[in-house]
């Protein structure tokens, strides 16, 4: 191995052609590829031992052991055994679905015909068996069986041209090139004799870069990306080529990106999680309260009726005793750790994730796409969102790039849009695109008057690019470009007359002013992040040798002869115009050089390539020696517009409290312009803070006085640059954001974005950043983006979630808690890598604002029921422990068991948690502040959780003694008495599911056919249920089952018992209903207020009788519920039928918003370091 600065190369790959034998040795994976998990023979081990990873699993499975042994078991195995079998089946179901499909996709993949050079001679053969170092023919719109290095092709100089959609989602053309020397290796004959070498890096996930060598006939040959073609691409536009197999199978390219995604779990699963295993710790407790009961019974009772009742073998004394009654009751009050509890969270979670996919809402007619939930598990924190990190071009603009302005030797031209006239291009060029658009007709006269600058400038944007052209017919041409920057350049080049017709290798072809020019393409100069820019070196027909570049100011300007002061400057404010316009800017520069210059620096370029070490640094290297002394032509500017509906959703996420940061690789000016135009900044804003520190010490210095100026209220306007103030003392964390009044926004450069994300710094970083409104990150690497997510998550205890549209957005999409691509101009990687998907950003707040408010409302209200009814039919066994001598002898039977949580309350529950709402969905888009309580968490915690469990144990309370004392003296109307165990049971058991079903209607909020049917269903099947299993058919088919024939029948016949029944119900629900209406009456939420407005509303629209010319409710929008005034005078006064909206919302804001605020503050008092009072919703109003 070698070394290249600190880095160490990895090990190499050798591949020989047409050499099966010499690649064999190396054990190289076959082109068979299997992304299923299982065979009929694995799956059932596999799949149950992947089951039983699950705790809850394992423990019911331990329960089941537990069962089987007589001496411990008060309940028959099948009690367990068929709820277990239930969800393992389901489950079971679901992977085997899964995996049947990855299997069908594999074998059809696999199955494919390629052609193969074998012994001199093409044939067929499957996929899956083609091998390291094989040759294969690949003919046009074929898919590329494995990585190739592309060896010779039926077009000129070894070219051929690729789609990869599937790899990066680009549809547009790409070119690769073969190495001169086998390009013409056409002929198969030709081809079976070529015993080459490739010496390359090992197989990787980088889908750009290749570094490889071609030794052949005792020379060697620089290989790059550009020589190869991947597996997944398909031929384009090329009858045939050869290629040598690189990587084959999971090697490829393609396999090594398909690698899992990060697990993401919510926060309702980690609490989930924590709260099962305080149950099951409440459990052992239970189990040994009752042991010790069951020794002291048995130690002072039943040692009594040993004569005639002794202890069951192996039972010997009392604490044994005690020691197999703990376990009995483990087994019989287990239902409290529901086993069927997880299935129902999955079940409800596709329904959301269907609700999503069908929402025609969310569906973008234009390009026929609607949204996609690309997981199940993070519905309900969609509802819980604070912060969104969002990427700028494509996500909040079009990514349709417009050529708008330009500056060309100190000249600025490009006029706005406004009462001007389009010109007309098809007089002075019949080559010019028709739907190209520009107002300035100075520009075409300069054009066309012959100034040189002016065609200098249009030349290079002719040949600096990698535009691929193609023409359909004469004159009809259609550029294929990789980015919609270039295509905009190339076509603006196009209508003034430079016109870019075709490229081979060597050469670029152009239309200048009606004549054909051929240049010679002397080399490229190739783009990318790290250099910002790029250039070709072309030969004229007249043999004069220059380079055109265009790049980034940022970097362009620094390379220029100091002869462009002058011009420079005139630029560069012609740069900061456009920039403030919110354009996108690029400076243009050329450089003549000589035959020796050419010669000189063509040598050191072409021992760079040739490198087998460090062969990246090296081109980079001589890339900077030739791109030096330049002179500037101008600089362009490309307008991209924003996407329909941008600031009206912006301006509601901020209504909801939620935080939106922008992440973007534009420069300073670009940045905030947009700001500006999507409403994220505001002229209302007490100050912009600007931090554009180039060292530790001056971005430490601006972020504390961005904090002073803060916490002072000394807000100074707009776009304050921090820079040079003297340096504050440094101030607690702790209390540094307390009382913050005004709404701030920070803009950050990338530069001092690295200093700012150091470990010694990035607290202030997060304190200053989380006490603004509005966060804007400029001229950041794809890795900052991730740097950022990954910061808030680390200080915060907030819910992130990053949304983009690009390639260089997928590592911010990953580090977020929730990734959402939108799928636009830059391919669909970024929807590839997300857990949502979309076209439109307006989309956005559909998703937050209603689904996931809905998704986190329904989970939230059926985890508290669901835990509510269990505890409710479990304890009651608690109790009556105390009454059996802790005998472990159960209340119900043991098929009502079976079936309380698989049957009788499975149904109601999920379809309140796949169906309920609280508003409708107009109203939470027009009620924004209804997102604050998931965001706070405030439906479902600890607290939630624990008032929900001592409802149940109040229910069981009730459901035990009431029956227990009622019955303990009735009897019958012929004088028998009651008091009897199997009707005491069948009592319990139907005032229990009589007590749980009225709760469900209680807590179900919105009413469907399924509500209904489902909890009718449920309550109906349990009297049909319970009147078979004591009947006389049941008991002549299973004596040795059914024991208590006619039990229920003889039971339910007694008014007692419905009496008693009646009594329990309403002693259950009647404080709920009390609490549940003085809750609404003093305290009431924002949704009780959103509903009682619509209520309102509703009895404003009937015209009153004897009354023309009603006034129709008035238009409201959600801003309202910032106004803090209450309307008890209304009330008072007699007017509340006839409220405002106004009035109406700031009733919500009297009662709901302040107490939302107090717990948020409380949040944030706890959550180190300090937040914001930005927290506040007062301010948050859309003007």
């Amino acid at each position: 191995r070698s070394l290249c600065g600190n880095r160490e190369l990895p090990e190499e790959r050798r591949v020989r052609a047409n050499d099966r034998e010499y690649n064999e040795k190396f054990q190289y994976a076959s082109n068979c590829i299997m992304t299923s998990k299982y065979n009929i023979i694995t799956f059932l081990p596999v799949n149950l031992f992947e089951q039983f990873q699950e705790v809850a699993n394992t423990y019911f499975l331990f329960l089941l052991i537990l069962q089987l042994i007589p001496q411990i078991s008060s309940l028959s195995w099948f009690t367990t055994i068929v709820p277990l079998a239930l969800v393992l089946s389901i489950t079971a179901v679901k992977d085997a679905t899964d995996d049947y499909f990855r299997h069908k996709s594999d074998n059809q993949v696999n199955n494919r015909q390629s052609q193969v050079l074998i012994r001199g001679s093409l044939q067929n053969e499957k996929w899956m068996n083609v091998r390291v170092g094989d040759i294969i023919k690949l003919e046009n719109n074929q898919f590329v069986a494995a990585d190739l290095l592309l060896l010779s092709s039926t077009e000129p100089h070894g070219l051929c041209y690729i789609e990869t959609a599937e790899l990066d989602g680009e549809t547009n053309m790409k070119v690769r090139q073969s190495v001169s020397v086998t390009s013409e290796l056409g002929d198969p004959n030709n081809l079976a004799s070529f015993d080459g070498e490739v010496v390359c890096e090992p197989p990787n996930n980088k889908l750009d870069r290749f570094s490889g060598t071609l030794y052949w006939r005792e020379k060697k040959y620089s290989l790059t990306n550009q020589n190869m073609l991947l597996r997944g691409c398909v031929l384009r536009n090329t009858e045939a080529c050869y290629g040598l197999v690189i990587f084959a199978g999971p090697d490829t390219k393609l396999m090594q990106n398909s690698g899992r995604t990060k697990f993401k779990r919510t926060s309702i699963d980690r609490l989930m999680n924590t709260l099962v295993l305080w149950i099951f710790g409440f459990l052992v407790c239970m189990g040994m309260i009752l042991a010790v009961g069951n020794a002291g019974w048995e130690k002072e009772v039943g040692s009594l009726f040993q004569s005639y009742l002794a202890w069951d073998t192996p039972v010997n004394n009392f604490l044994f005793s005690a020691f197999l009654s703990f376990w009995s009751y483990v087994i019989i009050l287990n239902t409290v750790v529901p086993i069927s509890l997880y299935v129902s969270v999955e079940v409800i979670r596709l329904g959301h994730r269907y609700f999503i996919n069908w929402d025609q809402q969310m569906f973008c007619s234009q390009c026929n796409t609607a949204a996609e939930a690309r997981t199940t598990t993070l519905n309900e924190e969609l509802g819980q969102v604070e912060y969104i990190f969002s990427d700028k071009t494509g996500t909040l603009t079009q990514n349709i790039m417009t050529f708008n302005k330009c500056s060309i030797n100190g000249q600025s031209y490009g006029k706005d849009t406004h009462n001007t006239c389009r010109l007309d291009f098809s007089p002075f060029n019949p080559l010019a695109d028709p739907d190209f658009c520009f107002y300035d007709d100075k520009l075409l006269e300069s054009v066309k008057v012959g100034d040189s600058c002016t065609h200098e400038f249009f030349r290079l944007l002719s040949l600096c690019h990698t535009v691929m052209s193609e023409e359909k017919s004469e004159g009809e041409l259609v550029y294929k470009a990789q980015s919609p920057d270039e295509g905009a350049l190339v076509t603006a080049a196009r209508n003034f007359g430079f016109v870019f017709r075709s490229r081979t290798p060597g050469t670029i072809t152009t239309t200048e002013m009606g004549r054909t020019v051929t240049y010679s393409l002397l080399a490229i100069l190739d783009f990318n992040n790290i250099r910002k820019r790029m250039s070709v070196i072309v030969r004229n027909p007249e043999g004069r040798i220059r380079l055109y570049c265009k790049g980034a100011d940022t970097v362009l300007l620094e390379r220029l002869h100091p002869c462009n002061q002058e011009v420079m400057s005139i630029t560069s404010d012609h740069l900061n115009e456009y920039a403030a316009d919110g354009l996108r800017t690029l400076a243009l520069a050329y450089r003549d050089l000589s035959e020796d210059e050419w010669e000189a620096w063509s040598e050191s370029h072409r021992f760079a390539d040739k490198a087998t070490d460090c062969r990246e640094d090296r081109l980079a290297a001589a890339y900077e020696e030739i791109e030096q002394n330049m002179m500037l032509l101008g600089a362009t500017a490309i307008e991209d517009k924003l996407q329909e509906g941008v600031p009206e959703t912006i301006a509601v996420l901020s209504l909801a409290n939620i935080k939106i940061w922008v992440l973007t690789g534009d420069k300073q000016e670009t940045a905030v312009n947009i700001g500006y135009s999507c409403k994220m900044l505001t002229d209302d804003m007490t100050e912009v803070f600007i931090i554009s520190g180039h060292t530790v010490q001056s971005v430490r210095q601006e972020l504390r006085r961005a904090r002073e100026r803060m916490i002072d209220g000394r807000g100074g306007g707009v776009g304050k640059q921090l820079h040079g103030s003297p340096l504050p003392p440094p101030l607690p964390l702790s209390n540094l954001m307390d009382n913050i009044s005004g709404e701030f926004a920070l803009v950050i450069n990338g530069h001092s974005l690295a200093h700012a994300l150091e470990a010694d710094m990035e607290a202030e970083f997060v304190s200053t950043a989380c006490a603004c409104k509005a966060v804007i990150c400029c001229r950041v690497t794809p890795l900052q983006k991730a740097q950022v997510v990954e910061l808030i998550k680390k200080h915060k205890k907030a819910v992130t979630l990053a949304i983009g549209d690009g390639a260089n957005d997928i590592s911010m999409i990953k580090s977020a808690h929730i990734g959402v691509g939108i799928s636009g101009q830059e391919g669909i990687q970024a929807v590839l890598a997300s857990d949502y998907s979309f076209s439109q950003f307006r989309f956005l707040q559909r998703l937050l604002l209603v689904h996931g408010r809905w998704s986190y409302l329904r989970m939230c209200r059926f985890l508290c029921y669901f835990f509510y009814k269990n505890f409710a039919f479990t304890m009651v066994h608690f109790w009556f422990g105390f009454f059996c001598g802790f005998s472990a002898q159960t209340v119900y039977d043991q098929y009502f068991i079976t079936l309380f949580n698989i049957v009788y309350t499975s149904l109601p529950v999920l379809a309140m948690g796949i169906f309920d709402q609280d508003v409708p969905d107009h109203r939470s888009l027009e009620y924004p502040k209804l997102y604050e309580p998931g965001q706070l968490n405030l439906l479902f915690n600890k607290r939630e959780f624990f008032i929900c469990i001592a409802q149940g144990i109040y229910t069981s309370v009730v459901l035990f003694f009431v029956p227990y004392a009622v019955l303990s003296n009735a009897t019958q109307s012929n004088g028998v008495p009651l008091a009897d165990y199997q009707t005491f049971a069948v009592t319990t058991a139907t005032a229990l599911v009589i007590v749980v079903s009225v709760q469900i209607v209680l807590d179900t909020g919105f009413w469907t056919v399924f509500n209904h049917v489902f909890v009718w269903g449920s309550l109906g099947s349990y009297f049909i249920i319970m009147f078979a299993l004591h009947s006389q058919t049941l008991f002549r088919i299973f004596p040795n089952q059914f024991h208590f024939v006619g039990s229920a029948q003889s039971t339910l016949l007694q008014p007692v018992v419905w009496l008693t029944i009646a009594l329990a119900t309403a002693i259950c629900i009647v404080p709920v209903l009390a609490f549940r209406f003085l809750k609404l009456d003093l305290k009431p939420q924002l949704s009780d207020t959103v509903r009682y407005t619509q209520l309102v509303r509703q009895k404003r629209r009937k015209p009153p009788e004897g009354r023309l010319g009603a006034r129709g409710g008035s238009r409201r929008s959600g801003y309202a519920f910032a106004h803090q005034e209450g309307f008890g005078e209304l009330i008072t006064s007699g007017k509340n039928m006839r409220l405002s909206s106004l009035a109406l919302a700031s009733f919500a804001s009297r009662h709901s918003s302040s107490w939302i605020d107090t717990l948020r503050r409380k949040k944030h008092t706890h959550t180190p370091p300090s937040t914001s009072g930005e927290c506040s919703p007062e301010t948050n109003q859309i003007k």
